[in-house]
């Protein structure tokens, strides 16, 4: 970073580091008992569309690599479902039971890394996992690829489009010594009806 850079208020960016979801599990215990919330087995990669021939072929790859990790025997295995949502952003997700959260973070990682890897990096957006209360609240991790941070969203049950920021800031609180959590609140944006909330 220059001289100029430091005066004008611009940073380097962040390099992305894939491994911070791997900070996900302890955070989950640090969540579950200061605030109640456990993972719901559910987790997801959305990154921009890819289209055509380069989009089926990398459905094949994840399907692959998920396929094989899930259940070696062909039995089945835990279902990886692909969608776009309303914006054109496409969406992966996978379900595991929700006490194997450490196997749902490796899926996890290994999709975005599977994405990076095939020249798909910049079209990769963020990862969230799932959680819920006693109370039936939903709360999602999202992890910023191109920010390396992480930050809750909780959306309110029952209010369209509308979130519980109160629950938000003490999460941010609880998890600060587990995560890398996005100091600016302005790109905590929301992942409204996000596949795995």
């Amino acid at each position: 970073m220059g001289f100029l850079d430091a005066i004008l208020g611009r940073r380097k960016p962040v390099k992305p580091d894939l491994d911070q979801l791997f900070a996900v599990p302890s955070a989950a215990v640090t969540l579950a008992a200061g605030g109640g919330f456990t993972p719901t087995g559910a987790g997801s990669v959305c990154f921009a569309s890819v289209e055509g021939g380069a989009f089926a072929r990398l459905r094949d790859e994840v399907h692959e690599l998920l396929d094989a990790d899930l259940d070696p025997g062909g039995g089945g295995g835990h279902p990886v479902e692909f969608s776009r949502d309303d914006y054109g952003y496409s969406w992966l997700l996978a379900r595991h039971p929700a006490a194997e959260l450490t196997a749902l973070v490796n899926d996890l990682h290994a999709v975005n890394t599977l994405l990076r890897d095939g020249g798909f990096g910049p079209q990769l957006l963020c990862s969230l996992v799932g959680f819920r209360d006693a109370e039936g609240r939903s709360l999602a991790l999202v992890y910023l690829y191109k920010r390396g941070t992480f930050y809750p969203f909780a959306p309110l049950p029952g209010a369209k489009e509308r979130r519980d920021n109160g629950l938000e800031l003490r999460v941010r609180a609880l998890l600060a010594d587990d995560l890398r959590v996005e100091e600016e609140l302005g790109r905590w944006f929301p992942v409204w009806g996000a596949p795995g909330l």
